[in-house]
């Protein structure tokens, strides 16, 4: 008998607790006061994972990506709805709207050091996460916008 093992994973948007937690007190994870603005559309909101039309109530704030405290533990940028919104539209799946935007996804251990990564044009980024989670020191991904560094999303392993 054949045993085949199969990596499958779920793409996760920022916790809505922890967003929760910012619109509640107005400030970020530096404890800087979050911006609210109108977006102008393409804002990529970290929140339901797709680009903001023009006109939506935003927040802009500082957002620690999920690693464990260390060095490599990092506050960045990030744009969210200003309210609650239903979350991605398809839980768990590569975001439709960044399909085809070139992206960097970072590996981390489970100590939250960074263990490689890699640059993907967005054309297939399934199997360039495939091909990074086939590493079993590599415990979680973050994807990142290229041009300005900032996080997007995280990538787990789920089990089959």
């Amino acid at each position: 008998m054949t045993t085949t093992t199969r990596t499958t994973y779920l793409i996760q948007p920022m916790p809505t607790g922890v967003l929760a937690e910012f619109r509640r007190t107005g400030r970020d994870a530096a404890g800087e006061p979050v911006q609210r603005l109108t977006a102008g559309g393409g804002e990529p909101l970290r929140c339901c994972l797709r680009d903001a039309t023009p006109g939506e109530p935003l927040l802009l704030f500082g957002y620690a990506p999920p690693v464990p405290p260390g060095p490599y533990r990092e506050i960045g940028p990030i744009f969210a709805h200003d309210a609650d919104c239903p979350g991605p539209d398809r839980p768990g799946r590569y975001p439709a709207d960044w399909r085809g935007r070139p992206q960097v996804l970072r590996a981390y251990d489970r100590q939250g050091r960074i263990h490689g990564g890699r640059l993907h044009d967005g054309t297939d980024p399934e199997s360039v996460i495939a091909e990074l989670l086939a590493d079993p020191v590599v415990h979680r991904l973050h994807s990142r916008n290229v041009v300005y560094g900032c996080f997007m999303f995280v990538v787990e392993r789920a089990s089959v």
